[in-house]
């Protein structure tokens, strides 16, 4: 029997909430040896009053020593084995922006870049080009052509956006163009099966277009595309979990990935604040709310260890707005890990708190990497989080006689 087939049969209705805040990257590395992480600097007054009374652990995205991107991380997060269950970003952005794919369609994330005379890549993220410049060259790249095949174009957030290829006999198996550092060319698309053969031509053929329509464009000239992907099926959180669920998120990516698991998008928040009335507002029509804040993993991204505290401590000054509304459960952990000390997604375990009124409370006074090693969750699979939470929420009933 596998995870899902017994919280379908173990689950229990009743009228307890739970909360799930995300700190996208939460986890961290000191910049030096024997220092602190980004969480352990922070001044968390609420996460340390929280750990008083809640139990604290590491949870392990996929498997050790294996560095999530964004969709795994949460998969796990949201009880999905993000082994089993493989969605492409492509999807997960298309869905975000309320795309509709179509069985047989093929979606891809794209980030606009800046290239320099000799096509080396300056800047992964086209300088962060903000989306009120980035939106019109949708518009622009929609100008691509190919025979054969419809091409969709959407502008997604920043120096992110959307291309979508329908037509026959496409594969989702291509790998990205995205080298991951400055001062060489994009890659080439190259599939990863027979199957994706066909795709990996046009999307080569899609690049040569729009890099000749971008050419004059002072930040945006170049573009790479990552997580090529077809039109995934889970089963919904009702079906495994027996839960109304509901996304408040600001990027379009989580939007997706909670709409694929059948979570309601619920308000337009783009602060923090926003998003806890959003909270506030839907706080009876819904049994789990997932609260994404995306900041605590762009500056870890950007290196920027001081930014990260900051943002990291705007986290912590929302856990009374949360509080207040009286959740039987309330969790606060990551997806993954960004550390700035390594500019990037790590493999170490992400830092988690749940709380409820039922746990059994560990004996630490604060929240961070080095008590969450010995806290009294342990280390432990993200993707068993979620069974946690429902029996902290009395939701789950007993296994066998």
């Amino acid at each position: 029997m596998d995870l899902h087939a017994l919280t379908r049969e173990l689950n229990q209705k009743n009228d307890s909430k739970i909360v799930m805040l995300v700190g996208d990257g939460l986890g961290g590395l000191p910049m030096t040896p024997g220092g602190k992480t980004e969480l352990e600097t922070a001044k968390t007054p609420n996460l340390d009053r929280l750990a008083t009374k809640g139990v604290q652990g590491a949870s392990i995205p996929v498997a050790p020593g294996i560095a999530p991107g964004s969709g795994p991380g949460h998969l796990g997060l949201f009880g999905y084995d993000p082994i089993k269950y493989v969605i492409g970003r492509g999807a997960l952005e298309a869905t975000g922006i309320g795309f509709e794919l179509q069985e047989g369609d093929v979606a891809v994330r794209g980030n606009y870049c800046t290239l320099d005379a000799n096509g080396n890549i300056s800047d992964r993220r086209a300088g962060r080009i903000p989306s009120e410049e980035s939106a019109p060259l949708a518009d622009v790249l929609a100008k691509v052509s190919i025979p054969g095949i419809e091409v969709f174009v959407r502008p997604v957030k920043e120096h992110r956006f959307v291309v979508v290829f329908r037509g026959e006999g496409l594969g989702g198996n291509v790998k990205d163009t995205d080298p991951q550092r400055t001062g060489v060319p994009p890659l080439a698309p190259v599939a990863a099966c027979p199957k994706s053969e066909k795709t990996a031509g046009i999307a080569a053929e899609f690049v040569k277009q729009a890099c000749q329509l971008l050419a004059g464009q002072p930040k945006a000239n170049g573009l790479t595309l990552r997580g090529f992907s077809e039109k995934p099926n889970l089963p919904s959180y009702d079906e495994v979990y027996g839960l109304r669920a509901a996304a408040i998120a600001v990027y379009p990516m989580y939007k997706g990935l909670a709409r694929l698991v059948g979570m309601d998008i619920v308000g337009s928040a783009q602060t923090l604040a926003e998003q806890m009335d959003v909270l506030k507002q839907s706080w009876n029509d819904y049994d789990f709310f997932f609260i994404h804040f995306k900041y605590t993993d762009s500056t870890g991204e950007d290196g920027n260890f001081d930014a990260k505290v900051k943002r990291t401590e705007e986290l912590d000054g929302i856990l009374p707005a949360i509080e207040a509304l009286g959740p039987a459960v309330l969790i606060v952990t990551g997806d993954h890990s960004t550390p700035a000390y390594l500019k990037s997604h790590s493999w170490h375990p992400v830092p988690t708190l749940l709380v409820s009124d039922c746990c059994r409370p560990d004996p630490h006074q604060t929240f961070g990497e080095d008590t969450c090693i010995t806290g009294g969750l342990g280390h432990f699979e993200a993707k068993y989080l979620m069974t946690l939470a429902l029996a902290n929420a009395g939701r789950m009933g007993k296994y066998g006689a």
